[in-house]
């Protein structure tokens, strides 16, 4: 798309995401904990086996890994949490998924209702959005990295596709399950990603304007702030230009 760049928005997203990363820490220790009380064995515990992949990819250090499974493996009382996703539209009809956990739903909802009405967007009611979206793996890839290879590499530890952007990033798109072992193989073949995470992709987009961009970041930073919300995803679609315009 003409004035979109896929690599420097993939740049953006992650310099802010660096900015956040004891936020980003606190987040993965939470999850960490969680999944293991479905099973400390990562083989036989899907959610658990993703969780340390994500940890990995941030570059939590192990022994805080391993403490975070511990403390959930072996819990019984203490902190519970409960896992509970929201949906709304933002500004310019941006949709936007909230998945929390927390252990105060009154809190929650009331913070995450707050940050939408302050900032011009409004809570909907379950499914409301959610249907405008796929969970999926996605690495993303600077110019420069062999399509080839990648596509062999990917494809064969059972990625579904290997997409080129007109920039010549690349992106490869993993069913959920598949994220750990296609993560695996690439790093094997030393096709380091910039980028990886388990995500929800959109099928649609919302152009974000440069009228609206600055609320509409305020907005995710809002949300991602709170301790409670684990993961924010939205359908923004951000031209170069306008996402120069973001603080």
């Amino acid at each position: 798309m003409a004035g979109h760049s896929k690599w420097a928005n993939m740049k953006h997203r992650k310099a802010r995401q660096d900015a956040k990363k004891v936020k980003i820490f606190t987040k993965i220790i939470r999850e960490l904990t969680v999944a293991a009380k479905f099973g400390a064995d990562p083989a036989g515990n899907p959610r658990l086996r993703s969780a340390i992949a994500k940890a990995m990819l941030n570059n939590l250090s192990r022994d805080v890994m391993e403490r975070a499974i511990k403390r959930g493996a072996g819990e019984s009382g203490g902190e519970h949490f409960e896992e509970l996703t929201y949906e709304g539209y933002g500004p310019n009809g941006v949709a936007i998924i909230v998945e929390t956990l927390t252990d105060n739903l009154k809190r929650t909802v009331q913070d995450v209702r707050s940050a939408f009405t302050k900032y011009g967007g409004n809570l909907g009611t379950n499914g409301s959005v959610s249907y405008l979206f796929a969970k999926k793996g996605v690495f993303s890839f600077a110019p420069g990295v062999s399509e080839d290879q990648l596509m062999e590499v990917a494809l064969d530890a059972g990625a579904d596709d290997v997409v080129p952007h007109d920039d010549g990033s690349f992106e490869v798109l993993t069913a959920p399950e598949a994220f750990v072992d296609v993560n695996e193989a690439l790093e094997a073949a030393g096709l380091n990603a910039e980028h990886a995470e388990v995500t929800m992709v959109p099928s649609t987009k919302a152009v974000i304007d440069a009228d609206t961009v600055q609320k509409f970041f305020k907005l995710i930073d809002m949300l991602e702030d709170f301790d409670d919300v684990q993961n924010v995803y939205h359908n923004a679609d951000i031209a170069d230009e306008v996402m120069a315009l973001v603080d």
